[in-house]
């Protein structure tokens, strides 16, 4: 027979070592938040294989397969080619193609003016751009409050309810110690955000025999490996997390010494009902706060040492003045048995017997699982430690309950019962990342006033300290177009990205001319109701004039977003420019150490494709700031400071010696962290495999906000402007400062329509209340008894992870999942179609029975739903037919209408609030709404089969061998 001989059959001829390629370049991989190391293998010009750095910090050599599909991120066929320039209407995706001349000087003509004329009327948004050190900064060179980036939408009450807590946050900021939690409590995390180091600390996790509890209404991804899951209701993690607290309390299982060390439970708080001072902590004349010292039956400075504070009680000060401890309003507080596990069940359909089993457990390994490292450190007092001890518990939390709008509280529930259990940057418990911690709050506030260059005076997105920092008129009304900054969303440290368009449309509270966004797809997937946000978009005045004038977009791909811009600005895929991964922007470090990256060109784009000739964002917006005459980015002559992006990278200041990339700084790459640039910086990173990093000093590892070894090293950083400790803030007096200005005190106050909403939402204690659309919408827990959320899929990242054509193949469309008990509750059989209403409006979609969700929750993947002609997807694809947004029934404003659908004191989008009902539908071909497929451009008709030519080359190459 063929093939066959006397011994047998012929062995087939496989080469048992392929090579991946003829040359190999390492970079920072872009398919998440994570930004892994990976080396890039080329042959004959084009990417054969992407795998993981084996060097790099922050995956150790581990790849997912987003970042494994990078290579068809690159080679998309939802590519832009070339500028673009609206011919057809708004929406219509008809275009004329133009050269990058012409397009830089359209801009530059829509934008001087602009400038000249009131520099506020250039709203400038960014989504998930991981380049804010730049863009923020431009924003404040052209003058403009009008500026925001991805945050607001998606991660602000994270940052802000840690940030104003524990001077960090969850999220990128800070870890689980992996190596050492015995009990590790994972809130709303889902798969797709930082990724492959959480895989990796699971495993340490697991591996070390800790208990791992995930608290999530949906179980995917870690919550499948973890021991316990709580399937909890959407919006009430705040409360779980109070019935812990009462629990802990009651029994008097919390650890006091770390709350006095470490926190300001011992602080005096001033009782003066009424009173301009009501609520403040008493102070010295030199401003420091006081306390109560048993020992001299006086009050004392806090921060004094061989002192014996008190922590209940009253006390009357020198001027008569009455006041209570920190820590004895909070035990007054969540001692309320309001908080007992039996009050707090039913809402959050978490029985009463488990809350108190968790919270046995958690005092458990607390306090009888105690670590104690041996290594001596010395404290910010001067006092010498012979080992470090912890709390060897950890807490790690994400979207889940930031996206509500209680989430900025119920973040700082959280933080809450960490320092009650003395585990915050402890042995064990949740550590910091530098440049992390920050003094409370951060020191830089909004920018909010223009220099005579027309300069602001800080960049547009900061901190707010107290009502003085806002950024309003002298009526007390917004001046921020997304109205950030305002009596509405004071702390919304991330601006509100989910409000420029409505409120651009509705001119409140001023008309714009020109809105630039950049990789945004805010015309769909990032908007939080589809049609309406359509319909802003492209209605006119009576005039016949677009009411937002000009829309400028930037992007790599043809998104649903791209249909509405007037002036398409194509960006290139992350293989093709330099980025810089800065500690002045999302950070990478991890609690060992501090790392900043690169990413560079592995691709040149002019070589790429024929005809395709398109430029990095980062590098145009410098160019069209020089073209402008923006002082930063011009020398006194006029002419260009900057060559490109790589260019600012290596040379821009933000102070002296201190630059975008801390690694390789000085005249010959001698300096880490501050020195003067280098001009051989990035050729530095890129012969080091893309990244730099410098590990903390042993003895600097833990208590950083209080440990003299971290404050020393972090201020020779500069990640610290000081050395004094940084105070854990249980009660917030930036919080009470705001409810005494709605209560008529202090030289800012807030009009009489936004008074109760401060007063009640500017609580210095964390508090919970009912999410807005439940608490809000007529008969909500009747007409709409179910929850809705999105579900982040491990394999993909936002939208434009959803169009790559390999991840695709995991998930080309979803259903909405609910329980099988959820579905016999209302009729309806596994796979039936359905209508899914909200107060807002309806959907009809695919059901389909699902085990893993809490039986009040319904919820689906996110991100899968495309609009027919985006991405240059086939005009059948089931993303198109099949996939559907729970977007299209979510307001972007509260039932009642006063307000965004957010969150009081940050802004934060609430997209887990949604509430719906569901009921049988007949059988479908396609979800609805359907909207009219978008013209711009159709689908290779080709199939995509990148590798062939490979493997053709391949085999050509074994035929001329044999």
């Amino acid at each position: 027979m063929p093939g066959s001989s006397p011994l047998g059959p012929a062995e087939p001829a496989i080469d048992l070592s392929p090579t991946p390629g003829d040359e190999v370049k390492t970079t920072t991989c872009y398919m998440c938040a994570c930004r892994c190391g990976i080396k890039v293998w080329l042959q004959d010009g084009q990417i054969r294989y992407i795998q993981g750095n084996p060097d790099h910090p922050v995956n150790r050599g581990v790849l997912c397969a987003k970042g494994s599909a990078g290579i068809m991120q690159h080679y998309s066929p939802a590519r832009l080619d070339k500028p673009l320039l609206r011919v057809g209407e708004r929406g219509s995706g008809e275009f004329r193609e133009i050269e990058w001349d012409e397009a830089l000087e359209i801009a530059t003509a829509w934008l001087a003016p602009i400038r000249e004329r009131n520099p506020d009327e250039l709203a400038f948004f960014t989504g998930r751009d991981q380049s804010q050190a730049l863009t923020g900064w431009w924003a404040q060179q052209f003058g403009t409050v009008n500026y925001a980036a991805h945050g607001g939408f998606c991660s602000v009450n994270m940052a802000a309810g840690g940030l104003y807590t524990l001077g960090g946050s969850f999220w990128e900021f800070g870890e689980p110690d992996w190596e050492h939690t015995r009990y590790l409590m994972l809130w709303g995390v889902a798969e797709d955000h930082d990724s492959n180091p959480i895989k990796l600390g699971l495993g340490k996790v697991k591996a070390n025999g800790a208990k791992i509890v995930a608290v999530n209404p949906v179980r995917s991804g870690y919550g499948a490996i973890a021991d316990e899951w709580i399937g909890i209701r959407p919006g009430t993690d705040g409360l779980f997390a109070f019935a812990l607290i009462h629990e802990l309390l009651k029994a008097d299982r919390i650890d006091l010494d770390y709350l006095v060390r470490h926190a300001n439970a011992h602080w005096l708080v001033i009782a003066n009902p009424g009173g301009a001072d009501d609520g403040l902590f008493a102070r010295d004349g030199e401003g420091r706060p006081l306390c109560w010292d048993r020992g001299g039956d006086c009050a004392v400075a806090a921060g004094a040492t061989g002192i014996s504070p008190a922590v209940v009680g009253e006390y009357v000060l020198a001027d008569d003045r009455r006041a209570h401890p920190v820590f004895h309003l909070l035990a007054e507080r969540y001692l309320d048995p309001q908080y007992s596990p039996d009050a707090v069940a039913g809402r959050c359909g978490v029985p009463a017997a488990t809350i108190r089993r968790i919270a046995r457990e958690l005092a458990d390994a607390a306090f009888e699982q105690e670590i104690r490292i041996p290594v001596a450190w010395t404290d910010a007092w001067g006092r010498e430690h012979a080992e470090m001890v912890g709390r060897p518990v950890s807490m790690h939390a994400m979207r889940g309950i930031s996206a509500h709008s209680n989430g900025f509280h119920t973040c700082r529930a959280l933080h809450l019962l960490q320092m009650l259990l003395g585990a915050v940057d402890t042995p064990g418990s949740f550590r910091y990342q530098p440049p992390f911690p920050k003094p409370i709050a951060p020191p830089n506030r909004p920018g909010r006033s223009r220099g005579p260059d027309g300069v602001l005076d800080a960049a547009p997105l900061g901190f707010v300290h107290g009502p003085e920092d806002l950024v309003t008129d002298a009526d007390g009304q917004p001046r921020r177009i997304d109205h950030a900054y305002s009596w509405a969303y004071p702390l919304s440290a991330h601006g509100m990205m989910h409000t420029v368009i409505r409120n651009a449309w509705a001119g409140d509270p001023y008309r714009i001319d020109t809105l630039l966004m950049f990789m945004a797809n805010m015309g769909w997937n990032s908007a939080m109701n589809t049609a309406e946000t359509i319909g802003w978009l492209t209605d006119r005045n009576d005039d016949g004039e677009y009411r937002i004038p000009r829309i400028i977009y930037s992007d790599a791909y043809a998104s649903e977003m791209v249909a509405y811009a007037d002036l398409v600005l194509p960006d290139t895929t992350y293989l093709e420019r330099f980025d810089a991964i800065s500690l002045l922007d999302r950070p990478i470090s991890d609690a060992d150490g501090a790392s900043d990256a690169i990413r560079h060109p592995v691709l040149d784009p002019a070589k790429q494709r024929a005809g395709r000739d398109v430029r990095g964002f980062q590098s145009v917006l410098i160019e069209l700031g020089a073209r402008l005459g923006l002082p930063g980015l011009v020398h006194e002559d006029g002419s260009p400071r900057y060559r490109d992006y790589a260019d600012y990278i290596t040379h821009h200041e933000r102070a002296p010696g201190v630059g975008l990339l801390a690694g390789w700084r000085g005249d010959h790459g001698e300096l880490d962290a501050k020195g003067p640039p280098n001009p051989e910086q990035l050729q530095r990173y890129i012969d080091n495999g893309g990244f730099w990093r410098s590990e903390i000093p042993e003895h600097a590892r833990y208590y950083k906000m209080a440990n003299r070894g971290y404050l020393d090293w972090a201020r020779h950083m500069g990640f610290l402007g000081h050395d004094e400790p940084i105070v854990l803030q249980l009660y917030s007096e930036t919080m009470q400062k705001f409810r005494l200005a709605a209560q008529g005190h202090g030289a800012a106050r807030p009009p009489e329509a936004h008074r109760e909403r401060v007063a009640t939402y500017f609580d210095p204690l964390p508090i919970w209340y009912e999410p807005f659309e439940g608490a809000q919408a007529a008969d909500a827990n009747i007409r709409f008894p179910l929850s809705a959320v999105t579900q982040r899929p491990m394999f993909m990242y936002h939208a434009w992870g959803s169009q790559n054509a390999w991840l695709r193949q995991i998930t080309t469309r979803n259903y909405l999942y609910l329980h099988p008990d959820t579905g016999a509750r209302h009729g309806i059989d596994d796979e039936d179609w359905i209508t899914v209403t909200s107060h807002h409006g309806e959907i009809t979609v695919q059901a389909k029975f699902a085990g893993n969700v809490q039986p009040d929750t319904v919820w689906t993947w996110n991100a899968i739903g495309k609009r027919r002609g985006a991405w240059r997807l086939d005009k059948d694809a089931p993303e198109g037919r099949k996939g559907f947004l729970l977007n299209h029934l979510i307001s972007d404003i509260t039932p009642n209408g006063d307000y965004a659908n957010a969150d009081p004191v940050t802004g934060q989008a609430a997209w887990f609030d949604l509430r719906v009902r569901i009921a049988p539908a007949a059988p479908q071909s396609e979800t609805a709404p359907q909207f009219e497929p978008l013209r711009m451009g159709r689908a290779d008709e080709a199939p995509l089969r990148y590798g062939a030519g490979f493997r053709a080359r391949r085999a050509g190459h074994e035929e001329e061998s044999a």
